[in-house]
């Protein structure tokens, strides 16, 4: 665009401003200075102030996203960082010192065989086995991080274990924790029990309880996620074809949504919030698929087809994939975490992928092989089988730890 003499601006040379004399040209200047601006601007890619209306010739591109609202959040709560991804503080890096004083281990507890066999991630080995008795069905992370907890259902117990050194600690009496979570603003631990349908609340320190929320029409209650406010929490009723949505702060039942078909020998599963905190997915094994809830737990918006048996849900370290298990076909779909849609499938001939996590720096997703006495070690990034470990029986809620956040919500890893 420029002349010889390097006087030339997009077009506009200082000897087309006025050729009359000094006087005339400051006129002529005074008149044009908004035209030149405006073209001069326009030259640098700065956007016309005054530019078409959008879709229109010559119109300015859409201006950049206003930023997400804060979050107003639980009392107590850590601040959510960034609305558009409330995972975001679960970045590679991003440990507690308690997590980064844990010893890097697997921890795999067994439904039928009761023990917890324990792999060293880096060798690829077992390097210890437990006989806790029970039916073990999760190894859940305490809210600080500091304690790991096998739940045991049948027993009525849970074994703490330290992270540090991955052994065992005594007993602690809890009722029928086939599950466990922990409130946002860590003040409360919630025992899933399933057999007794119902809600038990105790002291995450004392395990003195703390009360209880009765959901008899909630059969089957099982999984749970928290809205991005953490004032809310959905729970899955596997055996209602329903789930049960409550207020955290009142411990009070909101409603129940049934969902569109109400699989009620095993139905809703798994359940998890996307990053942006705009739905909710619910894993459906008998649909074969997810229902997709809204963001504030009201209704169901749609239904995701993924495989047979979809049961666990889990993201990528960066949030932006989700991987569901499909356990009755030996699968596990890769959908975008944020829209849903399907990107691509990964398989494991004769498997049972169930549930697990992904390693802290993401590349690896561990799952127990809940029917195939297995734990399978699967590359997030082409869905390879990098090693099979022949386990006990009936792998169930695998927990690989430590892992990046800032506190855990619980059941296998749940952190924010």
């Amino acid at each position: 665009m420029g002349s010889d003499d390097g006087t030339r601006w997009c077009g506009f040379a200082p000897s087309a401003v006025g050729r009359r004399g000094r006087r005339l040209r400051r006129r002529r200047l005074a008149a044009l200075l908004p035209a030149v601006v405006v073209a001069v601007a326009s030259c640098a890619g700065v956007p016309h102030v005054s530019a078409p209306p959008a879709g229109e010739p010559g119109a300015a591109a859409p201006a950049a996203p206003a930023p997400a609202p804060a979050v107003d959040g639980l009392p107590g709560m850590p601040p959510v960082l960034d609305p558009r991804n409330i995972y975001s503080a679960t970045a590679p890096t991003m440990f507690t010192d308690a997590a980064k004083a844990a010893k890097p281990l697997v921890y795999v507890p067994h439904t039928k065989s009761g023990d917890v066999w324990v792999i060293d991630p880096a060798r690829l080995v077992v390097v210890a086995r437990y006989e806790l008795g029970g039916e073990l069905q999760h190894v859940v992370p305490s809210y600080d991080m500091k304690t790991l907890y096998a739940t045991d259902d049948i027993t009525n117990k849970m074994t703490p274990f330290d992270p540090r050194t991955g052994e065992p600690r005594p007993n602690i009496p809890v009722q029928d924790p086939y599950n466990m979570y922990f409130t946002p603003d860590g003040r409360t631990a919630i025992s899933v029990a399933e057999a007794q349908k119902r809600l038990v609340f105790y002291d995450p320190h004392t395990w003195q309880e703390q009360g209880d929320l009765p959901t008899p029409d909630c059969a089957g209650i099982d999984h749970a996620d928290f809205t991005a406010d953490g004032r809310t929490a959905v729970f899955s009723c596997e055996f209602a074809g329903r789930v049960a949505v409550v207020d955290v702060a009142s411990r009070r039942l909101l409603r129940m949504i049934d969902m569109p078909v109400r699989n009620r020998t095993m139905g809703p599963q798994d359940v998890k919030l996307a990053p942006d905190g705009s739905v909710f997915y619910v894993a459906d094994s008998e649909q074969n698929g997810l229902w997709v809830l809204d963001g504030a737990a009201t209704k169901v918006l749609r239904e995701i087809p993924t495989g047979h048996g979809a049961h666990g849900l889990y993201l990528s370290r960066d949030a932006k994939r989700m991987f569901v298990t499909n356990r009755h076909e030996g699968s596990i779909s890769v959908l975008d975490a944020y829209t849903g849609a399907p990107i691509t499938k990964w398989w494991i001939p004769g498997g049972s992928p169930d549930m697990g996590n992904v390693t802290p720096d993401g590349r690896q997703l561990w799952l127990s092989g809940r029917y195939d006495r297995a734990v399978y070690v699967i590359d997030t990034t082409d869905g390879r089988l990098i090693h099979t470990f022949r386990v006990g029986h009936g792998p169930h809620g695998l927990c690989v730890w430590p892992q990046p956040g800032r506190y855990s919500l619980g059941h296998t890893g749940i952190t924010r």
